[in-house]
């Protein structure tokens, strides 16, 4: 994909089921780069796992019996766990995503890693102008 290439984004019936885990087009895997890759995509990630959890979310609000404070502050408490569990493994996640749509293991990292490379050498030579030449007298 070049910076020319428009990307195709899938229709909200398609990201809903690429965001319960199914699979996407060919036609759209640049559109499944992006969205692995971009500066926002651990953000993009939050989205999906909030978009999962909410069914399970209001299933217990609606037909749970009892307060209604406790049905919140279950789901509240269910939802909180699944955010943490969705944010453990948001790499795995973000790489399983890339390789069902057809690109290589590996591939989200080094273009995440490509994205960051001129700031990562920037605050490098911060670091060694910093903390090592040695101090003047």
């Amino acid at each position: 994909m070049t910076p020319e290439t428009p990307v195709r984004r899938p229709n909200p019936l398609q990201w809903l089921w690429y965001a319960f885990g199914g699979g996407l087009p060919a036609r759209l895997a640049p559109w499944v780069l992006h969205d692995t890759t971009c500066r926002t995509w651990w953000l993009r990630h939050v989205v999906r796992a909030v978009v999962q959890i909410a069914p399970f979310v209001v299933a217990i609000v609606v037909f749970v019996p009892g307060p209604l404070w406790l049905r919140t502050m279950c789901a509240l408490g269910g939802a909180i766990m699944g955010l943490i569990f969705s944010m453990s493994y948001l790499h795995e996640t973000a790489e399983h995503r890339l390789v069902k749509a057809g690109y290589p293991a590996g591939t989200g990292p080094a273009r995440r890693a490509e994205r960051t490379a001129d700031k990562d050498a920037a605050a490098a030579e911060r670091y060694a102008a910093r903390y090592r030449t040695p101090p003047t007298e």
